[in-house]
C-alpha cells in the first residue's frame, strides 16, 4: 500500500525555494538587517587600533565621502557606498572602518602593532607606522571628539604584579586605572584616560595566546564605546552650567512676583507681563537645551551598558574603569540631570503661578461685572418706573386732546341748531375716553409682549 505522511508532518518548501509567505512590511528588509549593521572587527593580536570620533554638524556625507576616496584605491567610492552609515575598507594589511551618527562620525584604522611599540617597550610611539596617508587623520572633516590609540597585545595575565609592571612602563607611568575583564579573567584592560600631546588617549589590552579575532574585535568595541559616550554624555555639563545663573535669575524673579500676588495693590496686568516674559524664558531655554539634555541621558545608559558588558574584576591597588567612570561620570551626569528637572520645574511654577493671577483677574473681573449688572438692573427699573409715568401722562394728554376735539364737535353741534350741550357732552366722555386710551395702549402693550416671544 502507498504510504500516507502524517498529518503533523510539515510540508515546508526548501530555505532556497519560492517564497511563499505575505508580502514584506514597510522596511522589513532595513529593520532586519539593522542588527548586522555594524558588525564587530575581527582583530589579530598583536594589533593597533586607531580611532577617532569627529562631531559632524554641518558636514554632509559628500564631505566625508570626499575623505574616504582620498584612500588608496578608493576613488570608486560613490554615496550609495556610505548610505548604510557603516564601511569596512579592507587592505592587504589594514582595515578602515567608517561609520555615522547622528552627532558624530568614527573612523577606526586596525593594523598590525608595530614591534617596537610591543609589551616591554616603555612609552612607545604609535602614529609613525600608521598606514594612512600623510596628513589623512588630520583632515577628517568635523571637530575631534575622541581620539585613542589602543594596542592588543599577547601577555601573561596570570601574574597580577608583572602585568602592571609592564602596563604602567608601556603607557608612560601614569597613575592606571585597570580591570581583568570577563567572567574568566579572559584579558586585561588598562588606560590613565589622559590626553597625550598628540591630541590621543592610550588604552592597552593584554590578552593570553589563544585569544579569539571575534573576542578581540568585541573588547576593541566595548572599550572604544565606552569612552566616545562617556565624552558625548559630558557635552550636556557645560551647557547645564551655563544655565544655572539663568535659572537662579528667574527663579528669584518668580518668588518675587508670587510674593506680590497677595498685594493688591499692584497692577495684574503688570504682574502677568512679568509672567509672560519669564514662559517665554523658560520655553526658549527648553527648546535650545532639551535635545541635548535627552542625549546626556541617553548617552549615559549606553555607557552603563558598555561597563556592565565588561564584566569586570578588580586589579588590587588600583580602580576599575567602571569606579573610574562612575565616580567622575556621576556628579555630572547628576548636575545635568538635576539642571533638566529644575528648568522642567521652573516651567510648571510658573504656570500655576500665572493660573493663580488669571483665577484672580476672573474674580476680579466677575465683581465689576456683577456691579455693573446691579447698576444696569437699577436703571432698567428707573427707566420702566419714568416710562409708566410718561404712559399714565401720556393716557392723559391723548384723552384730553379726544375730549377737547369732542367738545369742539359739540359746539359745532350746537351752532348748527343741534339741542346738544357740548360741555355736559365733554364732561360724559371724559371717562369713556380714559377707558378707552387706557385699553388701547394695554393692548399695544400685550401685542409687543407677544411678539417679543
Amino acid at each position: 500500500m502507498p504510504s500516507h505522511p502524517s498529518p503533523l508532518t510539515p510540508h515546508t518548501p526548501s530555505e532556497r525555494g519560492t517564497v511563499c509567505l505575505p508580502g514584506d512590511a514597510h522596511l522589513r528588509q532595513t529593520l532586519h538587517n539593522e542588527v548586522h549593521a555594524r558588525p564587530s572587527a575581527r582583530i589579530r593580536l598583536p594589533a593597533l587600533v586607531v580611532y577617532v570620533a569627529v562631531l559632524n554638524e554641518g558636514v554632509s556625507r559628500a564631505e566625508e565621502l570626499a575623505h574616504l576616496q582620498r584612500l588608496p584605491g578608493q576613488q570608486h567610492l560613490t554615496l550609495d557606498h556610505l548610505a548604510e552609515n557603516f564601511l569596512r575598507l579592507r587592505y592587504a594589511d589594514h582595515t578602515v572602518k567608517w561609520e555615522r551618527h547622528s552627532e558624530f562620525t568614527r573612523y577606526s584604522i586596525v593594523q598590525p602593532l608595530p614591534e617596537h611599540a610591543s609589551l616591554g617597550h616603555s612609552d612607545p610611539e604609535l602614529l609613525s607606522g600608521l598606514m594612512l596617508p600623510a596628513g589623512w587623520l588630520a583632515g577628517i572633516p568635523g571637530q575631534t571628539m575622541a581620539a585613542i590609540k589602543l594596542a592588543m597585545v599577547h601577555g601573561d595575565t596570570t601574574d597580577a604584579e608583572g602585568t602592571m609592571a609592564l602596563g604602567r612602563a608601556w603607557l608612560g607611568d601614569h597613575s592606571l586605572v585597570a580591570s581583568v575583564m570577563g567572567n574568566n579573567g579572559h584579558s586585561w584592560a588598562l588606560t590613565d584616560f589622559a590626553l597625550r600631546p598628540s591630541g590621543f588617549e592610550r588604552m592597552l589590552v593584554i590578552a593570553p595566546a589563544g585569544t579569539t579575532e571575534t573576542r578581540a574585535g568585541r573588547v576593541s568595541q566595548r572599550l572604544l564605546e565606552l569612552e566616545t559616550y562617556r565624552l558625548m554624555a559630558l557635552r550636556g555639563l557645560p551647557v547645564a552650567k551655563a544655565l544655572m545663573p539663568t535659572l537662579s535669575a528667574t527663579e528669584r524673579e518668580l518668588a518675587d512676583i508670587t510674593s506680590l500676588i497677595e498685594d493688591d495693590s499692584h497692577s495684574d496686568t503688570e504682574l502677568l507681563n512679568r509672567l509672560a516674559t519669564l514662559a517665554a524664558r523658560v520655553e526658549m531655554a527648553t527648546a535650545n537645551h532639551a535635545y541635548r539634555f535627552s542625549a546626556t541621558e541617553a548617552y549615559h545608559r549606553i555607557v552603563l551598558q558598555r561597563i556592565a558588558e565588561l564584566r569586570e574584576k578588580a586589579v588590587p591597588g588600583t580602580q576599575t574603569i567602571g569606579e573610574f567612570m562612575n565616580r567622575r561620570l556621576s556628579p555630572a551626569m547628576a548636575t545635568v540631570e538635576a539642571t533638566a528637572h529644575r528648568l522642567a520645574s521652573l516651567s510648571g511654577r510658573i504656570t500655576r503661578a500665572s493660573a493663580l493671577l488669571r483665577t484672580r483677574v476672573d474674580i476680579a473681573t466677575e465683581a465689576q461685572n456683577q456691579q455693573l449688572l446691579e447698576k444696569l438692573t437699577r436703571g432698567q427699573e428707573l427707566q420702566l418706573r419714568l416710562q409708566s409715568t410718561v404712559e399714565g401722562l401720556s393716557i392723559a394728554a391723548i384723552s384730553y386732546y379726544v375730549i377737547s376735539l369732542a367738545l369742539y364737535v359739540g359746539k359745532a353741534g350746537k351752532a348748527a341748531g343741534l339741542p346738544i350741550h357740548p360741555e355736559m357732552a365733554a364732561g360724559a366722555l371724559v371717562p369713556l375716553v380714559l377707558w378707552g386710551v387706557w385699553r388701547t395702549t394695554k393692548r399695544i402693550h400685550e401685542k409687543l409682549h407677544a411678539s417679543s416671544h
